[in-house]
């Protein structure tokens, strides 16, 4: 027997090597069978027969096969030869139609991938192309037959070459990839070449050649290695923006580089401002200080005054107007009391019904946003965007591998992508899959999670979970499968390591080019992207990478549906169940991870383990204010001259008037945030503290005039005082109240809870307060002790006013060493400086703010920012969505959305693939893929999609079955365009096709996955036509890793769809108000920075307009002081903007809400300073500014600058970066800033630019005097007096006497 197969052998050789060469002769003939060398392919492999012949003449039915498929063959019916049989014809089309599907894009390249194929099966001069080398005896219908297993074909390298250039660009929409990447094998698109690429056509291995074909491409000229008679086959190779013979059009942009117009690159992004080579806001800083310091020398003030009769009738009229005021507080004080808390307790209840904000998209996007109204149209036609659950994992310092593979070649595998790790992340995905068991399934995954194929109804398995072991359909015997395999006459072992490797270019298959035979796609029946998978790779070389990617996607359900909650838990468990697995020792992974919860829950948790800090910082306040009130005339007196109830009463009031303020606005609707809950009650207390300042050291500086009850010496003292306090208290509301005309929801309910928290505060300190004061002035005069009420000393209170301990030394040493000629021109010429340079560096400010500074410096968030921006190697997707109006049904329409042949080549797509060629100034890494290519695929003839059926009771309507009738008929020239019926008639047969193996266009699954359509059907005529009420298309940004960057994605964005707006308007049947927008799930938080410049300059401009305006009324029309008053606010906002670029603090939306805060600060720094100096009546400029420096500056540094201190400083232990940047470091920079414009740069500044002394007030001081002084004469001549003595305490002293 071994003899007689020796025999077989030794004659088949003898046959093959005599076969001869000739022109109109075949090498085979006819269908002999399926290939005995070959297992379970994707096809049948039928194989031909060995058969040396004529090529035969080809007529009927059988020369319309071939110029069905082979019309490069076709000679006319009478002249046509061939060397294959209707049967064969038939499998070369199957053959052909599977790789067609990937191809048709692009006609020229289809019709050059089908030319080959068809020179090598049917050219009637086969024998001259090919050299049979491989037969072997098969039986075939009964008969033994002497096969033909393998071949060479002998192609020129020219037409190889050229053929390989129409179809290397030739993309997969679906994917972003190239169709190349899944016919090269091992080398994907980025090392194929022709040579590789007919290799792989010629494999037998890859379940699609029947048999193996030997490609040999030679040079012209070349025959070293040809047979005797062989002539390579050099034929013409259509290029890929030619015509075909056919008629097919040329190839589109996206496929064929050569058919691309020339489209100049986006603009760069435009330079900063320049002039002279240097940058521009520098000049203009130098100019401004040069033009500054000259008008400081050239306009030098003189002393000229003026009457202004205006200025004292304002100052007249609200002193009195609040002497009697305070006199009839003080007068009854418990009842003010009384009524004042019934007003704040009704006021208060509203918070019963307060509702707190936490929604990051309810506080920074308004509901009238561009963002937000896109948000809200996506998420109406399309589900939300759904809830991303995710861990990263590394394996650092696992030595990786080079894997020798049969089919691929060398290939690298890093120590991560290992078998051992690998299970162990499908242990980790199955243990979080299968927690809910349980619990008794109250937070299974199944119930929440993103189903795309099985929404209704989906069990664990239909669960949209992304991870590498989704390639072997999360089985770990697909993980371990392995199986021999032979290539080329090699026999190696594969394994789960092939698998992998065609899998990661090829994601789309349902089956891999192994003896493995396994499919790609997840187990949810999508398929899993690399980079969804994989990453820390480089060029594509995803078995090289350094993380694993494992996510899980819930169903993004509104708040309000009981689903939410559900989803809620799961999250939670989920997390507890890998932070117990990253502690577990048996863990080989370092990994980061997180929830869609997450950012959520660490930010709460951060504010509620800082509310101690808040409540230290409080108490340091309330603390310094209690001690620092006090007078201490002696030790024997100081239980009686403490202020620690006036203390407590001034926080009181302040807290009254925040609770006022939240009760009030929780009845009417308007909801709270923790911005409110953390920065109203320090701007408040820093207003009221200063006022609380100003008014008990006045009280203690002033002397009650002879027969002067204390409750008029109230009265008179708040007289005195209150107009200062009405004008900082007015101008801050006020600016409060404009700054909620902000479009930004956190910053427009920050300024309404603060303005009328500062009017409840000014408005309870008029009332409440004066009558605290007012009976502690009454335990004070009574000698009694604070907290002991009922002890009494006998230490009198000394019959002089009280200074304190800063007055004095602000009188005796700091006013005159400031006010001193040469160091008053220093602090002009610094502070000028400063501006200046403050003023450059706030064009350089940071917009912008980066999600890490919301997490504390311990969250396990921000190592997952860190494993994100490291690994991460695309961005998120971003759709471009179309809104009602356009036509897709039309030709026209369908042009100017698609890619493929025969569309605009500026269409929707074309255009964001011109986009994505420049991905460092579009942010666009993927080009869009889009339903309208697929469907036009999916009802070309040559994918077998779109078939209908032919017999039966179903006649004539879509089938998944194979049936003869295709849905529409080949155009002649390649582009296939439905009519308006058949788009209305097969598009729901296309959205409810699943893909398979036989058509992998199906747009179930994009449709699901995607959502990519949202339909109207309205009933015209009988028919269904079909509305597109919104339709959108999926591309990916790049890698993103700045609020900067984010930002920048999205104006490039919208610059790009208001470019493709602009061109599918001009199309015939669209609705001019159509519009095409971009939308991911960050733009809109990442919306307000593209206005948030213009808006903080309208809301600080809102905010400096009326601390101007009522200083000029208030002060009676003083318009010097106003501006005065206004340019220090100004300097103080801009300083603190420069120190916010040297100290790394962006600007953003909550830096905002500071330096609103900051202007009504500085009201506080600035506003008493300017009063109390345009009241004096010292004869020169530097006189006042001395009084004005000791009399207010030193209530002023005790009130503001020393009440705001401490407790900021106690915030520099909280434990959020976001409390620590905006709350610790910027308002300490803003008290500094205040502090020093307000006590060293104003005083100074008036004492050359402020107004002259005021001749009505100084006359109606002169005539008091003399008033006075005449009053003394008649009272000295009567008798003694008591300059001190209340009518209470006369009662006294004659009781004691008694």
């Amino acid at each position: 027997m071994i003899c007689v197969t020796a025999l077989v052998t030794f004659l088949t050789c003898m046959v093959l090597s005599e076969a001869q060469h000739e022109a109109g002769y075949c090498a085979f003939y006819e269908e002999c069978g399926r290939n005995p060398l070959l297992g379970p392919t994707l096809i049948p492999p039928i194989v031909p027969c060995l058969n040396y012949s004529k090529a035969r003449p080809v007529t009927g039915d059988h020369y319309k096969k071939l110029k069905q498929v082979c019309p490069i063959l076709d000679r006319g019916e009478n002249n046509t030869y061939a060397c294959c049989s209707i049967k064969q014809l038939t499998s070369l089309e199957t053959s052909l139609t599977l790789s067609k599907v990937v191809l048709i894009r692009c006609p020229s390249c289809a019709e050059n991938f089908a030319h080959l194929h068809c020179i090598t099966t049917c050219s009637p001069n086969q024998s001259q192309t090919v050299k049979v080398t491989k037969v072997m005896n098969v039986t075939y219908l009964g008969r033994e037959k002497e096969a033909v297993v393998g071949y060479q074909a002998f192609i020129n390298a020219s037409f190889a070459e050229g053929a390989f250039q129409s179809c290397k660009n030739v993309r997969i929409p679906a994917t972003g990839g190239f169709a190349v990447g899944t016919m090269c094998g091992r080398y994907g698109a980025k090392l194929c070449t022709a040579q590789r690429w007919y290799d792989f056509q010629g494999d037998s291995s890859n379940g699609l050649a029947p048999l193996d074909i030997d490609f040999r491409l030679l040079k012209e000229g070349d025959t070293t290695v040809l047979p005797e008679g062989v002539i390579p086959y050099s034929g013409t190779a259509l290029k890929c923006n030619e015509t075909t013979p056919s008629g097919g059009q040329v190839c589109s942009c996206q496929d064929c580089q050569e058919s691309c117009p020339i489209v100049p690159p986006p603009p760069p992004p435009s330079d900063p401002l320049r002039l002279f080579g240097v940058d521009g806001f520098f000049i203009i800083s130098v100019i401004l200080f040069c033009l500054l310091v000259l008008a400081f020398l050239v306009i030098y003030p003189s002393e000229v005054t003026c009457t202004d009769r205006i200025s004292l009738a304002a100052h007249s009229f609200l002193s009195l107007l609040f002497q009697r005021w305070g006199t009839f507080i003080a007068s009854y004080p418990l009842t003010v009391i009384l009524v004042a808390t019934a007003i704040v307790v009704a006021f208060s209840v509203g918070l019963k019904s307060i509702e707190l904000t936490t929604d990051p998209v309810e506080l920074w996007s308004a509901p009238s946003s561009r963002a937000r109204k896109e948000k809200d149209f996506h998420d109406t036609y399309f589900d939300p965007f759904f809830r991303t659950n995710q861990v990263i994992l590394t394996a650092p310092g696992r030595q990786g591998h080079i894997y020798n593979s049969l089919l691929f070649g060398q290939q690298n595998f890093s120590g991560l992508v290992s078998k051992d790790l690998v299970i162990q992340l499908l242990e980790l995905q199955k243990r979080i899959q299968f927690w809910s068991d349980d619990l008794n399934s109250t937070a299974s995954l199944k119930d929440v999670c993103f189903a795309p194929l099985n929404p209704s109804n989906p069990s664990l398995t239909d669960c949209a979970v992304n991870s590498l072991p989704q390639y072997f359909q999360n089985s770990l015997d697909n993980i371990n499968a392995k199986v021999n395999m032979t290539e080329l006459g090699v026999t190696k072992e594969v394994d789960w390591r092939d698998h992998l490797i065609y899998c990661l270019s090829s994601p789309l298959s349902f089956k891999d080019i192994t003896d493995l035979g396994m499919s790609c796609m997840a187990d949810y029946g999508a398929p899993v992207f690399p980079f969804l998978a994989v990453g820390g790779y480089e060029n594509d070389d995803y078995t090289n990478a350094e993380a694993f990617i494992l996510t899980f996607s819930l169903n993004n359900y509104a708040r309000d549906n009981p689903k939410f909650k559900v989803a809620m838990q799961w999250e939670k468990e989920f997390l507890r169940i890998v932070q117990e697995y990253q502690k577990d020792p048996a863990c080989n992974f370092t990994f980061a991870y997180m929830a869609e919860r997450s950012l959520e829950d660490e930010i709460n948790r951060t504010t509620a383990e800082d509310i101690p800090i808040f409540m230290i910082s409080y108490a340091v306040i309330f603390v310094y204010i209690a001690v620092a009130l006090g007078e201490y005339s002696s030790w024997k007196r100081i239980l009686v001259d403490s202020k620690v109830l006036v203390g407590l009463g001034g926080i009181l009031v302040v807290g009254c008037s925040v609770l006022a303020s939240m009760g009030f606005y929780s009845w009417i609707g308007i909801p709270s945030s923790l911005v409110i809950l953390q920065v109203v009650p320090f701007l408040v207390l820093a207003v009221g503290a200063d006022n609380i300042f100003i008014f008990v050291l006045e009280y203690q500086r002033d002397v009650r005039r002879p027969g002067e009850k204390r409750e008029e010496q109230i009265g008179r003292v708040l007289g005195n005082v209150a107009p200062s306090m009405l004008l900082c208290s007015l101008s801050e509301s006020v600016c409060f109240f404009l700054g909620a005309l902000s479009t930004m929801p956190a910053v427009r309910t920050f300024a309404l809870y603060a303005a009328l928290a500062v009017v409840m505060d000014f408005v309870l300190q008029m009332t409440a307060f004066v009558a605290l004061l007012s009976l502690d002035a009454r335990r004070q005069d009574s000698n009694r002790c604070e907290l002991l009420c009922c002890v009494t000393v006998s230490t009198q209170r000394p019959n002089k006013p009280n200074e304190g301990f800063l007055r004095p030394l602000m009188r005796k040493y700091y006013a005159p060493v400031l006010l001193n000629c040469y160091v008053r021109i220093i602090v002009m010429f610094v502070f000028i400086f400063a501006f200046c340079g403050c003023l450059f560096l706030m064009f350089h400010v940071k917009v912008g703010l980066d999600q890490e500074l919301a997490m504390p410096k311990d969250s396990y968030m921000l190592v997952y920012f860190e494993y994100l921006y490291k690994y991460f190697e695309v961005g998120v997707p971003v759709y471009f969505v179309t809104r009602k109006g356009y036509n897709f049904t039309s030709v026209e329409g369908m042009n100017g959305v698609c890619s493929s042949v025969g569309c605009d080549q500026f269409s929707l797509t074309q255009k964001i693939q011109y986009a994505t060629d420049y991905p460092d100034r579009s942010y666009l890494a993927i080009p869009a893929n889009s339903w309208v290519d697929d469907f036009i695929d999916w009802l070309n003839p040559g994918s077998k999609c779109c078939r209908l059926y032919t017999i039966g009771p179903n006649t004539g309507k879509f089938s998944v079955w194979a049936c003869t009738n295709n849905c529409m008929a080949s155009p002649g020239d390649g582009v296939l365009r439905p009519s308006v019926e058949d788009f209305n008639r097969f598009l729901p047969d296309f959205l409810g096709n699943r893909p398979d193996l036989k058509c992998a266009k199906g747009g179930f699954k994009m449709f699901s996955l995607f959502d990519l359509i949202t339909l109207l059907y309205i009933h015209v005529n009988r028919n269904d036509v079909f509305v597109f009420a919104a339709s959108r298309f999926m591309a990916y940004h790049i890698p993103l890793t700045n609020s900067q960057e984010y930002t920048a994605a999205l104006k490039t964005a919208r610059e790009l769809a208001h470019n493709i707006t602009l061109g599918m308007r001009n199309i015939s049947g669209t609705s001019p108000d159509f519009e095409v927008f971009p939308y991911t799930v960050t733009y809109v938080y990442y919306e307000q920075y593209l206005t948030i410049v213009p808006e903080g300059l309208f809301n600080i401009s809102m905010c400096l307009l009326p601390t101007f305006l009522v200083c000029c009324l208030l002060l009676g029309l003083d318009l010097c002081s106003g501006l005065l008053n206004l340019f220090t606010i100004i300097m103080i906002v801009v300083d603190t903007v420069g120190v916010m670029t040297l100290w790394g603090i962006d600007y953003n939306a909550v830096a905002l809400i500071n330096l609103v805060t900051a202007v009504g600060i500085s009201v506080e720094f600035v506003s008493h300073m300017t009063r109390s100096f345009a009241l004096s009546t010292k004869p020169t400029h530097a006189e006042r500014a001395m009084e004005a420096t000791a009399n207010m500056g030193s209530a002023v540094f005790a009130g503001v600058a020393m009440t705001n201190l401490p407790g900021i400083l106690v915030l520099a232990l909280a434990k959020a970066q976001l409390i620590q940047m905006f709350f610790f470091r910027l308002n300490l920079v803003i008290t500094l800033l205040g502090m020093a414009h307000g006590l060293i740069f104003l005083p100074v500044l008036l004492s050359y630019f402020g107004p002259g002394v005021n001749k009505a007030v100084l006359l109606q001081l002169q005539q008091a005097k003399s008033k006075a002084s005449k009053e003394l004469e008649t009272r000295s001549n009567v008798g003694p007096t008591y300059d001190n003595m209340s009518y209470e305490d006369s009662e006294t002293k004659k009781g004691q006497r008694l």
